[in-house]
């Protein structure tokens, strides 16, 4: 990937923090420039070359044909399924679908890759001249969203290799050709990013369009998607420099820590007086660190040349459906759905919910679907985005759960909701009627249920509450004889004494009973 843009200056050195809360330096600053390149595992049934089945975590060299064990005499046929959902993933990301796409060899050897050569698209790709826009926000980190934007080079089909099993104990490698054939399609970003967080940004917004495509699932956990990170750092103005390369980086937040400690390690290092090798590094998610795999000081000759047993990819760039045995783009275009921006749009629209909010709702796909089923049935769309963001998220998190996870059904979680808005439970019991839906992952369970068996029904008994409200009142004159001189914030801890030892009653008969008792 060649660098031809220009980034903003980051720096890590006497900092101090900036209106989108990224660091700077005060004497020597520096321009990182940032490239991804992204392979996604296409979700078919079978191969991009053969018709062994496409899956993850099957019996070791189970799914494997003739053709990915590259035995003599066995030829490639397209999946036509793969250029469909390849097709599918450029348009969503405004790409130019070339009408006419051929195949390469990429020659190298890994002992996973049992032909000794890669087929791809490097030279003639499926689609070109793409862009994809996102919001950058991590909260702690940004205290606003901001919009961005990456171009994209070119996407192109490709197969995948096989995978390498190391045995340290016994001293061998055993290869598993499962993942041999599976197709992909590489994304190559230009390098028009900033920094880690912009990166990871981009790529969680990937996922979210391929996830909504039905092209990938997403898993990066499972390998479904990999992201490698070109990095480099020069003084603005000056022409770009030697740049590194992050392999293989497996999750979203690896992107952003990887990044950011390849920048902090080449700051250091250019500060020193030092200087970049060309090198290949992977990232190592456990100490939070870069590590060298191979330097390129020497560019490698991967001797591309035509793919001589498959022929140019023809696809139709009209409705014309006569040649049925040609895909036809725009009715490919007619059937991608709401992608994740339109989303965000809708929510603020619809909903008028605040930017930061609408981003947090689809950037998890499951509150996104609690939150429209709520929704549908009249509740307060702002009350329902808080209780699934700041509630919900928090307990899960708590239990180290990811959103795709949670065993609260839909029909709980609206009987949890519209007992919180009808005030018959707050927040406090609210969260510890979720935790214990977790725990006990029925379906079966009624969260009403749970509440009375556990006694955390809301009280709003006005004499009950009375008496509550004269007893904290007599047992904290200071407070009281502050609030009657003028300093009204303490009323706020005259109300949380109260709810510290009775957490089961309604808050907002507690507030204007107490008041109206100090008025007197």
């Amino acid at each position: 990937m060649k660098f031809t843009k220009l980034s903003r200056v980051v720096c890590y050195k006497h900092t101090a923090v900036t209106a989108r809360g990224f660091s700077t330096v005060s004497n020597k600053k520096w321009q990182s420039v940032v490239g991804l390149e992204v392979h996604a595992q296409l979700n078919t049934e079978s191969k991009l070359f053969s018709g062994a089945q496409n899956t993850f975590g099957g019996v070791v060299n189970n799914c494997v044909s003739l053709f990915d064990a590259a035995i003599p005499g066995t030829l490639p046929v397209l999946n036509r399924k793969c250029v469909e959902l390849g097709i599918m993933t450029a348009l969503a990301l405004s790409c130019k679908v070339n009408e006419v796409s051929t195949f390469d060899r990429k020659h190298y050897f890994y002992a996973d890759l049992p032909t000794g050569y890669q087929i791809t698209q490097q030279r003639n790709p499926l689609a070109s001249d793409g862009v994809i826009n996102f919001q950058v926000f991590t909260p702690g980190i940004h205290k606003k969203p901001y919009r961005k934007s990456s171009k994209i080079k070119q996407i192109q089909l490709e197969q995948d290799s096989g995978k390498s099993l190391h045995d340290a104990e016994l001293k061998r490698s055993l290869i598993d050709l499962n993942r041999a054939g599976a197709p992909l399609i590489e994304l190559v970003f230009e390098p028009d990013l900033e920094d880690g967080e912009e990166a990871a940004a981009l790529v969680k917004e990937l996922v979210l369009i391929v996830q909504r495509l039905g092209a990938c699932t997403g898993r990066m956990e499972e390998g479904a998607l990999r992201v490698d990170a070109n990095v480099s750092l020069r003084r603005p103005g000056d022409p770009l420099s030697t740049r590194t390369e992050i392999k293989n980086i497996g999750s979203v937040r690896g992107v952003a820590g990887a990044i950011r400690h390849e920048i902090e390690r080449q700051t250091t290092i250019l500060n020193s007086g030092g200087r970049i090798i060309n090198e290949t590094r992977a990232w190592d998610a456990t100490a939070k660190v870069t590590i060298p795999m191979r330097d390129k000081e020497v560019v490698q000759d991967y001797r591309y040349m035509p793919e001589p047993n498959l022929p140019p990819l023809r696809v139709n760039l009209t409705t014309d459906t006569e040649h049925k045995d040609i895909l036809s783009v725009p009715l490919i275009q007619d059937r991608i759905p709401e992608l994740p921006d339109q989303s965000r749009k809708r929510l603020i629209e619809q909903f008028q919910l605040r930017p930061e909010t609408a981003i947090q709702l689809v950037n998890e796909p499951t509150l996104l679907e609690y939150f429209e089923h709520l929704t549908s049935e009249a509740r307060n769309p702002t009350k329902v985005a808080n209780l699934l963001i700041n509630d919900l998220l928090t307990v899960l998190n708590r239990r180290k759960l990811d959103a795709d996870d949670c065993p609260i059904t839909v029909k709980q979680l609206k009987e949890v909701t519209d007992m919180l808005l009808n005030k018959e439970i707050n927040l406090e019991i609210c969260r510890n009627v979720f935790d214990e839906l977790i725990e006990v992952a029925d379906s079966d369970v009624s969260p009403l249920r749970v509440v009375q068996e556990k006694g955390w029904k809301l009280t709003s008994n006005e004499a009950e509450i009375t008496k509550l409200c004269i007893e904290v009142i007599e047992n904290n004159p200071k407070l009281v004889n502050q609030y009657k001189s003028g300093k009204t914030k303490v009323f706020k801890a005259l109300l949380g004494i109260l709810f510290k030892n009775n957490s089961k009653v309604d808050m907002s008969v507690v507030s204007k009973i107490m008041e109206g008792l100090l008025k007197k």
